[in-house]
Formats: structure tokens, C-alpha cells, sequence
């Protein structure tokens, strides 16, 4: 990492306490937290910023909130968020070789309409050779209401802040997915 972390001790209290849960739900402290806790005021943002993308009543779908951040995180070569994400969306149901296929969604039969439109939306908000157009906007309605389009463009905006800066600081992947094969887009994508 080109940044390191602090001793766990020298974190204010709050911030000790939020990395205790993630030892207890991952089983260690994540890197990325441990260099957003060098800022306590921004890891307080980004930790409420990321516990309202990811509550349970939510208008996106949690598998494909999941598929939205690892293709977000392929695009920006962020290998840690491939590996936490890529984790996350195999545990809410989605198969291997779907989870394979999202690099080439485009030429795969294994999309859903409703996933190729917000991978299409997704592409357009995180590559900055693209646009969001206006029948991008009306293809997400037929699935979407306003505060869904809203939810869904957050979320891959929020994805966006946080693989970018996992990958500036060189964050590694902490051994999360089981999909050896999923890796970052260095194509450029479809």
C-alpha cells in the first residue's frame, strides 16, 4: 500500500469500534478503512455514505447493487474492491459463471434486462469517454422509479469514490472471493 496504516490504538474510540465489527463480520480489519480512518471526519462520512447503500429496503436489488460495484470496481482496477464485492455478490445468489461473464455482459446471454440496464448506465457514469444519454435514463425507468435512478446513480458514484481510492493507494485484495478468475478490466471494457 503506498499509504500505511496506523497501530489500531492511535484510531479515535469510534473508529476502533466500527473496525471491531469488521472483525467480527470479515474476520479482520479491512485496509481500505484503516487508511480512511487517518481522517476521522471522512471515514465518518464514508461509513454512513456506505451503510445507506447498502440497508436492506433498498430499490435496487442487493445482487445487483453487488453486480454494480464490481463491474464499477473492474473498470477503476480496483483489486480489493473486486475481491470483497465479487465475495458479496456470490453470497447474495449469483452463479460463478455469471459472476465470470460481467467483463463481456454485452456479448453474454446471461443478463437479465433489467442488469443490462444498469451495467449500461454504470459503464456511462464510471468511464469518462461515455455519456449518460436520455434513453439510458428511459431504459432504467422501465425497472426504476425516480428515487430508484437516484439510488442506483449514487451507489455507482459512492463505488466510484471508494475503487478509485483503494486503487491510488494500492490496496490489496484481502482473500474474500473464491472466483480466482475475477479480474479488473484492463481492456477498457465492450
Amino acid at each position: 500500500m503506498r499509504v500505511q496504516p496506523k497501530p489500531i490504538n492511535k484510531y479515535p474510540w469510534f473508529i476502533r469500534l466500527f473496525f471491531a465489527k469488521q472483525k467480527y463480520t470479515y474476520g479482520k480489519v479491512l485496509d481500505p478503512g484503516l487508511l480512511w480512518g487517518r481522517s476521522k471526519w471522512v471515514f465518518a462520512s464514508v461509513a454512513v455514505l456506505y451503510g445507506a447503500f447498502n440497508r436492506k429496503r433498498s430499490p435496487v436489488d442487493a445482487a445487483l447493487r453487488s453486480m454494480v460495484t464490481v463491474r464499477v470496481s473492474q473498470i477503476n482496477h480496483c483489486e480489493f474492491c473486486v475481491d470483497i464485492n465479487g465475495a458479496t455478490l456470490e453470497k447474495r445468489g449469483v452463479d460463478q459463471e455469471k459472476i465470470l461473464e460481467l467483463k463481456n455482459w454485452r456479448s453474454s446471454d446471461l443478463f437479465t434486462p433489467i442488469e443490462r440496464a444498469a451495467l449500461e448506465y454504470t459503464e456511462a457514469v464510471t468511464y469518462t469517454d461515455r455519456e449518460v444519454t436520455d434513453d439510458m435514463v428511459t431504459g432504467l425507468r422501465e425497472f426504476f422509479d425516480d428515487d430508484g435512478i437516484v439510488e442506483l446513480t449514487g451507489l455507482i458514484a459512492f463505488q466510484n469514490l471508494s475503487s478509485k481510492f483503494n486503487a491510488a493507494l494500492d490496496i490489496p485484495p484481502q482473500g474474500f472471493c473464491e472466483i480466482p478468475q475475477l479480474e479488473i478490466d484492463n481492456n477498457g471494457g465492450s
